[in-house]
């Protein structure tokens, strides 16, 4: 006998009446979350999670199937995994999902679903997203980012606390060029620091100030801090990854669910509670009350509204003009693009060293051969 289909529940969500399919469907078998609970999640965030999307072309992440031992993620070499992303906008949406169409670094173009309401998270979730990934740029605007997103990301050996102790540095550096950034979780290992900018650079400008931020923190942190793209060089340090402020590289936005068992969330910090936190702490059933005591703590990247216009926006201007230095006096140009990526103007070899037959060895290089 066929299973009963539990009857889809219709709830109002800001004006929308949004309808949830399967509403019983178990997400995350360890906690025991259904769809529902997803869909009502992002509801008690609501003002929160809109205030990271809105106006922002968004790749949705979906895993229809739930979050199950084994659930694997579709790649560009095999489409058979369980989730997959989602960068155009899917057919049927509703006529209140309002799109932007994006450029990828290949020169193709997609509409991408560009939230605007909180009505467009919910009927997005019941598709079974889970991760918001949103581009650091606006609607209004497609080729200028108005955010720097520094994505500190532990290497094998190390872990979120040993982000934590390199962030304040990082927080240093922002204050010392008349910036401030908003720390929060990945909803993983990782911490993230989003700057926000004024919307007058490219891309290519915004991922070189990343670098020179970056590399700056390595000079000040070397047994802490590697800018190296290959992993065979990074050891057990904190990579800042550069390439997430490359076109077409997006990050998990605040207060996204993260496909891991527990279904924690990527939460924004306040900057005095990042030794007395971890990842584990923020999650799907913690979250909502956490959210209704201490409010937006991102509410300062949001979109501004006629109501509440005042946002900070900072110059990229020291950034680049210490790329210049570094380039100037260090011989310290681009790094490599992620592998998808054409080849770039000014880009170094793309190659991994142990595979450079021309690059010179230097004495390092000699003593791991050997002890290989």
């Amino acid at each position: 006998m066929a299973r009963a289909t539990t009857p889809a529940v219709e709830f109002e969500v800001s004006g929308r009446t949004v309808r949830v399919t399967s509403p019983d469907r178990v997400v995350f078998p360890e906690r025991g979350l259904t769809k529902l609970d997803v869909v009502q999640y992002f509801v008690a965030v609501g003002d929160g999670i809109l205030g990271a999307l809105r106006d922002r072309p968004t790749t949705l992440e979906r895993w229809p199937k739930g979050v199950f031992e084994g659930a694997r993620m579709s790649t560009r070499a095999d489409n058979t995994g369980d989730a997959f992303y989602q960068k155009r906008v899917p057919q049927g949406a509703p006529d209140y999902v309002e799109t932007a169409t994006i450029s990828f670094p290949s020169g193709r173009t997609a509409d991408e679903v560009c939230p605007t309401e909180l009505a467009v998270v919910a009927w997005a979730a019941n598709m079974g997203t889970l991760t918001f990934h949103p581009w650091p740029v606006r609607s209004a605007d497609v080729d200028s980012p108005d955010q720097m997103r520094i994505d500190l990301d532990p290497q094998p050996g190390t872990d979120f606390d040993d982000a934590v102790r390199v962030a304040p540095e990082v927080r240093a550096l922002l204050h010392e060029l008349g910036m401030e950034g908003w720390p929060k979780t990945s909803g993983g290992r990782g911490l993230h620091v989003f700057v926000p900018i004024e919307p007058r650079w490219t891309f290519t400008q915004a991922r070189r100030a990343t670098i020179a931020l970056g590399r700056e923190i390595e000079r000040r942190l070397p047994e802490q801090v590697t800018m190296k793209w290959w992993k065979e060089e990074r050891g057990q340090r904190i990579f800042v990854d550069y390439n997430q402020m490359a076109r077409d590289r997006t990050i998990a936005s605040a207060y996204s669910i993260r496909s891991n068992p527990r279904a924690t969330v990527s939460a924004p910090l306040r900057w005095e509670e990042l030794g007395d936190v971890h990842p584990d702490d923020f999650d799907v059933l913690s979250m909502p009350a956490r959210f209704a005591e201490v409010g937006d703590l991102f509410h300062a990247l949001s979109a501004p509204t006629p109501q509440d216009p005042e946002r900070p926006a900072y110059s990229l201007e020291p950034l680049l003009e210490l790329a210049d230095r570094d380039e100037a006096e260090h011989g310290a140009g681009d790094l490599p693009y992620p592998p998808e990526y054409p080849k770039m103007p000014g880009e170094p070899k793309r190659v991994q060293p142990s595979r450079d037959r021309d690059r010179t060895r230097t004495a390092a290089d000699e003593a791991a051969a050997e002890e290989g």
